[in-house]
């Protein structure tokens, strides 16, 4: 990781640490930690909150008035809501996608979880999604969230990771390595 990398992650971990304690001492870590989802699918559909969050064009009382609006119409909890302030009037907007990472892996770390990563080339559906986590975690011997993504570009199949671990079934990487061993046979 880049110095400018380690330094955004400290910073994220360093806020994430501090709204986990305040969660946990409302009771509220599964609402914050739904907030936080709704934030990072908000971030990831919307390139403009993207770039509101990472541009340090905007002022602090700009940041302030988009991020509000944006957290109303989200109907998030009073203890998200005041944090994404706090971190936006501390100038630290840019480390929110960070924040929300770093969270949720507190929160796994917590409760015995691991997190598996699940590309596909499509939404799953809830019996795929059920049949998946069983399967992870008969197979890690603990309780797994799944983080899930669509990659229209996989054709097919699926690329799992669960930590330094990845398995990647995806029709797109057969086709590659089939492609590959094509060209040596000339």
């Amino acid at each position: 990781m880049d110095k400018e990398g380690s330094i955004v992650s400290g910073v994220a971990d360093r806020y994430a640490s501090a709204l986990f304690d305040l969660a946990r001492e409302a009771n509220a870590v599964d609402a914050v930690k739904a907030d936080l989802d709704t934030i990072g699918r908000l971030l990831e559909e919307s390139a403009d909150l993207r770039r509101l969050v990472r541009s340090p064009v905007f002022s602090t009382e700009e940041q302030l008035r988009a991020v509000t609006a944006v957290l109303e119409a989200a109907e998030l909890g009073t203890l998200t809501t005041n944090f994404v302030k706090v971190v936006v009037r501390n100038r630290r907007l840019f480390a929110l996608p960070g924040m929300v990472e770093a969270f949720a892996r507190r929160v796994a770390r917590e409760r015995g979880e691991v997190t598996a990563e699940i590309t596909s080339a499509e939404p799953l559906s809830e019996t795929q999604s059920g049949a998946l986590s069983d399967a992870l975690r008969a197979s890690l011997g603990k309780v797994v969230a799944l983080r899930t993504k669509v990659d229209p570009s996989l054709i097919g199949g699926l690329i799992v990771r669960v930590g330094s671990r990845m398995i990647d079934t995806s029709l797109r990487t057969k086709l590659n390595a089939l492609k590959i061993a094509m060209r040596e046979v000339r």
